[in-house]
This record gives structure tokens, sequence and C-alpha cells, in this order.
């Protein structure tokens, strides 16, 4: 049987060698937290588009390269981390609901558009886009390199953002797949 250290140092290097380049090219970052009865927990952090599109993958990959592990799950920073979420994923929907009203709307209502909080769970917010944002070709680049970092600087330890939006039912996006 591999002892505990030897294990997490092959864990680390198939993260080195095969995952976390990847992760950080699309604005993530990942790292072992910790082992039990084969199953490795990794800590999730940035842009929820960096890590959880690729978690299969992740998974045949470090199951591949380290036989011990069974399986791997995908964790948020540990609440008892310095700049760790609110308690209440209620108070999380509401902080993040203030940056938007307040930062964010002013500036895509030139678009048309609007951004709600649909909620909030273990560090992930689900937000919602209306008016010339349902449906936008350019939406996901607003969310991703505008809207998921602001909040992230502002409500430090949050893991990232879930678009809820049904943009296929969008009336009149700003920007249609034409005009891209």
């Amino acid at each position: 049987m591999t002892d505990l250290t030897e294990l997490t140092a092959q864990v680390t290097a198939a993260l080195e060698r095969s995952v976390r380049p990847s992760v950080i090219a699309r604005g993530g970052a990942v790292r072992a937290v910790g082992v039990r009865e084969g199953i490795l927990t990794l800590e999730v952090t940035g842009s929820p588009g960096a890590v959880f599109p690729l978690a299969a993958r992740i998974e045949a990959l470090i199951c591949a390269a380290v036989p011990e592990i069974s399986a791997v799950r995908l964790a948020p920073p540990s609440a008892s981390a310095p700049g760790s979420l609110p308690a209440a994923a209620a108070d999380l929907a509401g902080a993040a609901r203030e940056v938007l009203d307040a930062e964010v709307n002013p500036a895509i209502a030139a678009h048309r558009g609007h951004v709600s909080v649909d909620g909030a769970a273990e560090g992930w917010i689900r937000i919602r886009l209306h008016g010339g944002c349902q449906g936008c070709s350019l939406a996901e680049v607003t969310i991703r390199q505008g809207i998921e970092p602001l909040l992230q600087a502002r409500l430090p330890g949050i893991i990232g953002i879930t678009d809820v939006t049904d943009h296929a039912a969008g009336t009149d996006p700003f920007f249609s797949a034409g005009k891209r």
C-alpha cells in the first residue's frame, strides 16, 4: 500500500502534468486537499468554466495516473479559510445582488440588459440575464470577463457564477449571432 505522502506527491504530479495547465488557461485553479477511502478532494477556485466542464476528464486522468484514487470530488474553498464565504447562501445572494445593482446593471442598461441573482449555494452564484443580454452572442464574454471577476473581487472566496438564463428564449438580443 502507498503511504499518504507518496500518494499526495503522485496526485500533485498528475495535476501539474495533466490538469493544471488547462484549468489555469481557462481562469481557474485547482489543488488537492485530501484523500479519503480512495476519493480525492480537489479544491476549486476561480471561474467555474475552468474546472467543472473538465470534471470527467480530470477524474479519468487522475485515476489513470494514480491507481489508488477511485474517484475525484470537486469542492469549494474551505469555509474556515481566510476570505471565505458568508455562512448563509442568502447572505451571499444578497451581497451579489447589491454589487450587481450598483456596478453591473447600470453598465449593461445601455444594451437594454439587466442581470439578476437567481440564488446561491456552496459558493456558487446563479444569475439570470434579461432584456438585450438574454440570447446575446456575447453574454458568455460579459459573464466570464466582466461580471464573474467583479463579483470575485468584491466577494472574496466565491467559487464562481452559473448562468441559468434560457438564452434560446431571448427575443431581442443586443448582439445576435449574425452580428458577431
